[in-house]
């Protein structure tokens, strides 16, 4: 059990990287059959179910095409399967369209051929999008428990590590903690591209692996490779500037860096499940974002330029902000054909960005504040 899930959210990383490649029903059998690996069992339904129509409007239609197709497949399916590779399929086709799958009605394996009613066209899919505020959010919130709390437990690990690393080695060669952070983090992205290519798909995490507990494991990582390599290097250079002169140590760094990821990527996964939005997280936007918005709202309350000097260049705090901010607005929001029924805000919220830009911002007010008493 557990194949179709893993298989649809397979299915809609490939959609995502690569959506042209699968606009034929035998590309999409080809890669699911080599996905599935040694489950022979399951190996006819999905060649049958690659071989429907249906299939490719639920993965490359919108709205209410999408709704109307996943409806008809669901009961063709009910009508053909038994139950347990019923459900394989129905998890596989939840997790690869992103939307909830309409309940069977109770004679549907008898009465297979009836045309859909207008309320089981409508209805299921279209509810939770046009009413998100009658969803539950208890459920979401006990489902990221496990990997908030692995998270959180993996920053305390991390930061011993990282002491005792500086302890044995960095303290004697008198690196600040802040160069030796970005020194970590490069080498960890540029072995990603290397020796670590085969593990590059294990370290992000998306809305699906966020609420299951077998996969709590990838919140540890995502905080630490970046899936863009541009994004990687700008990343980089920005922690250089920020915390290259910093007097932390490297435990202090390290803390403040996964903490900081942490609470930027929690409400960014709460609101993702919450309304159903494709999206996936990895790397440190969120603190990035967080440094900038703090030195941008304190020079905005000191009513004073602040600036970021480096041995190359002097940059205002609200240059860095506008502009790194337009670069990540086209990274971090997702289009609007993966995400047909969202608004641009609700995809921004999504994102770690924002919640590093609206954190930053508090901070900076908070220490404005501080300083005044």
């Amino acid at each position: 059990m557990g194949q179709g899930r893993d298989l649809g959210m397979q299915l809609r990383q490939w959609l995502r990287s690569e959506p042209e490649a699968l606009r034929s029903s035998r590309a999409i059998s080809n890669r699911l059959i080599d996905a599935l690996g040694a489950h022979e069992q399951l190996k006819g339904p999905i060649r049958d179910l690659a071989a429907q129509p249906l299939l490719l409007q639920v993965l490359h239609g919108d709205g209410a095409q999408r709704s109307t197709a996943l409806v008809s497949l669901r009961q063709q399916l009910a009508a053909v399967y038994a139950p347990a590779v019923l459900q394989e399929l129905l998890d596989l086709l939840a997790a690869a369209s992103g939307e909830p799958l309409p309940e069977a009605p109770p004679d549907a394996a008898e009465d297979s051929t009836a045309p859909p009613t207008a309320a089981a066209t409508t209805t299921p899919a279209s509810q939770p999008l046009v009413e998100p505020w009658r969803r539950p959010l208890q459920p979401i919130l006990l489902a990221i428990g496990p990997g908030l709390a692995l998270a959180a437990g993996g920053a305390l690990v991390f930061t011993w590590l990282a002491r005792e690393l500086d302890r044995a080695l960095f303290e004697g060669w008198g690196w600040s903690g802040g160069v030796v952070l970005v020194v970590l983090l490069g080498l960890l992205q540029a072995l990603s591209l290397g020796p670590l290519k085969p593990l590059r798909q294990l370290w992000p995490l998306n809305e699906q692996q966020a609420l299951q507990a077998r996969q709590a494991w990838r919140w540890l990582g995502a905080a630490w490779i970046h899936q863009r390599g541009l994004e990687a290097a700008l990343n980089l250079l920005l922690l250089l500037v920020f915390l290259g002169d910093s007097p932390l140590q490297l435990g202090d760094v390290v803390l403040r860096y996964c903490l900081t990821a942490l609470a930027t990527l929690t409400p960014a996964v709460i609101l993702a499940a919450y309304w159903r939005l494709p999206q996936t997280w990895s790397g440190g936007a969120g603190p990035v974002s967080a440094l900038i918005a703090l030195a941008a709202g304190l020079s905005l309350l000191h009513w004073k330029e602040v600036n970021l000097t480096t041995p190359l260049f002097s940059v205002p705090a609200w240059v860095l902000l506008l502009v790194v901010g337009a670069l990540q607005l086209n990274w971090q929001l997702p289009s609007r054909s993966s995400s047909p029924a969202s608004t641009p805000m609700q995809r921004l919220l999504c994102g770690q960005w924002a919640w590093g830009l609206l954190l930053g911002l508090a901070w900076a007010v908070v220490s404005r504040v501080r300083e005044l008493l």
